[in-house]
């Protein structure tokens, strides 16, 4: 495994463990694992993979979890249980954030000024963010703010909170209505949420997004937000 940059090094090594819900990203893997924070304990979550993406990450020095049940949440679910740390973090493993990013998050909770720190996509490029992906996004953190008054601006796609905390918080949704479920839930429990921008990449080449690559799979994705909304 190549070496981590000096400034991804923690002296005490892994405080947290990061887990990375994927479907065929092996070639995202092979650029991102290396580059991963030694703060961090990877645990790639396999969602039915056809073209290795186990064995990427094992070669490169991740904890593999098989989660045979499809769907982003069940492969988040799956990644939470197999966690030990005491906080757990959570990001896209196709390539489209850079994991220097959750150290931010990261110190947001273990410093005690938020239980949950939440990533907020900023594109790089007008391309990264398809304009029906970033409508449907828009619409349901709309939603979100104007019932609840939720903090967040996004559906955060990288996020850090505490392991034993999320499992209380019992988020049931097993598709792609998670990360709407959960932010309904901690706002609705009184978490303190911080919010900082991250840099939204294009996709790692080779690589498919189940959710933006197609109007049709954005379409799906809001179906399963409708499906979890208050």
């Amino acid at each position: 495994m190549p070496e981590v940059p000096p400034a991804h090094r923690h002296p005490d090594g892994p405080v947290a463990d990061l887990v990375l819900p994927c479907k065929d990203e092996a070639p995202a893997l092979e650029v991102l694992l290396p580059r991963i924070p030694a703060a961090f304990a990877v645990i790639v979550v396999d969602n039915g993979s056809r073209d290795g993406t186990a064995a990427v990450a094992e070669r490169l020095g991740a904890s593999v979890v098989h989660e045979p049940v499809p769907g982003y949440g069940a492969a988040v679910h799956a990644g939470l249980l197999a966690a030990t740390r005491e906080h757990v973090a959570f990001m896209d493993g196709d390539g489209s954030f850079d994991p220097a990013q959750l150290l931010p998050l990261l110190d947001d909770v273990r410093s005690g000024r938020a239980d949950a720190a939440l990533g907020r996509r900023r594109p790089v490029d007008r391309r990264v963010w398809p304009w029906h992906a970033r409508l449907g996004n828009g619409l349901i953190v709309w939603w979100l703010r104007r019932r609840l008054r939720m903090a967040a601006h996004d559906i955060a796609p990288m996020r850090v909170m505490g392991r034993q905390a999320l499992l209380d918080l019992d988020v049931r949704d097993r598709r792609f209505g998670y990360p709407v479920e959960l932010l309904q839930k901690l706002t609705v429990a009184g978490w303190r949420v911080s919010e900082r921008d991250v840099d939204y990449h294009p996709r790692a080449e080779g690589t498919r997004s189940k959710v933006s690559g197609s109007v049709r799979g954005t379409l799906r994705t809001a179906r399963d937000f409708a499906r979890v909304l208050r």
